[in-house]
């Protein structure tokens, strides 16, 4: 019998309302935790973010980094240290070259520099169960029309090879 091993990677860079709510969204993403997430210094303060589990088989990693570059400000001036840091959170150092080329990718289409960084993971800490599944609890909360569906339609068009379809409103 083969031991499936299990694949996390972290994700920071605005609301993680909004970046629980994409990842949620996608085939072979198995768990999303939202909560705050730490790196070493100069990055150590706790900063918004997700770790999502993923089968590798269903979704790579560097699928995962582009969604994510592509559905937060991986490019404006908001400060890398602080509560809404842009960065891809590894958990193994063979997880780097991969988040590190995404980036490359993404910078060199656009044409500016992307602020992402990429960190080891060196803590996490869960939000308040009352925002867990902050999307999938009430979609139709006015912050989840305004920020988190144009993201998941944003998905649903340039990833549809991976998006989940959209779930029925009420």
């Amino acid at each position: 019998m083969t031991e499936q091993r299990v694949h996390r990677i972290g994700f920071g860079g605005g609301c993680h309302w909004c970046t629980e709510g994409v990842f949620q969204a996608l085939r072979g993403v198995q768990a999303v935790e939202q909560g705050f997430l730490q790196s070493e210094a100069p990055s150590d303060a706790w900063a918004e973010g997700v770790i999502v589990t993923f089968d590798p088989a269903a979704i790579s990693l560097a699928t995962l980094a582009e969604v994510h570059l592509r559905t937060h400000s991986a490019k404006s001036g908001y400060s890398p240290a602080g509560r809404y840091r842009s960065a891809i959170y590894v958990f193994e150092q063979s997880q780097r070259p991969d988040a590190e080329a995404a980036i490359a990718r993404f910078a060199a289409e656009s044409a500016e520099p992307a602020r992402t960084l990429v960190l080891p993971c060196t803590g996490f800490r869960p939000s308040d169960a009352r925002f867990q599944n902050y999307y999938r609890t009430d979609p139709d909360r006015p912050f989840c029309r305004r920020y988190i569906d144009p993201k998941l339609a944003y998905i649903r068009t340039h990833f549809a090879a991976v998006a989940l379809p959209a779930a029925p409103r009420a």
